[in-house]
């Protein structure tokens, strides 16, 4: 089985690439077909995050193993992560300029042996010489009086143990 995704990049014009992947594919894999896909070298730090229908961005799965003494979330078949009702990540490559894309799947189809995988079958769009820029908005519930004037939050605001 293939699973047909489209990815968007998170720019004001549209930037789209639609490709087929194998289900039994990795986020490794994934990870590498979207930034080939785009143009990048696929060489930066870059995360997958799950979403919803409204692209709220949801539980991080990491290409790094971070040592949790499970199997790498990066050596997880897609098949184990998305479905058709959790068919939405959000992708952010390279965590200095956070390339941000929407990355779906739109359709699963049976595997063409006669075709390599993954395999763009649309493009559309150039990619920006440089990432658009993000908006960070604060937590509401911030206080700029937490901060001192070294621009640290007070010792008190800490909770649990102190590291020296």
């Amino acid at each position: 089985m293939i699973y047909r995704m489209r990815v968007i990049l998170d720019t004001e014009t549209d930037v789209i690439r639609d490709f087929e992947i194998e289900a039994t594919a990795t986020l490794e894999e994934l990870h590498d077909a979207v930034s080939q896909s785009f143009g990048f070298a696929g060489n930066e730090m870059a995360s997958f995050y799950r979403s919803d229908e409204n692209w709220a961005q949801g539980e991080e799965l990491p290409l790094v193993d971070m040592g949790v003494g499970e199997k790498p979330l990066n050596e997880r078949p897609l098949n184990k992560i998305l479905s058709e009702n959790e068919n939405r990540l959000i992708y952010v490559y390279d965590f200095l300029n956070l390339w941000t894309f929407f990355v779906e799947l739109i359709e699963t189809a049976e595997k063409d042996h006669l075709k390599g995988y993954p395999s763009l079958i649309f493009s559309h769009g150039e990619v920006p010489e440089t990432p658009p820029a993000k908006n960070f908005i604060a937590k509401e519930d911030f206080d700029e009086n937490e901060i001192d004037e070294k621009g640290d939050l007070e010792e008190d605001e800490f909770e649990g143990d102190q590291f020296y």
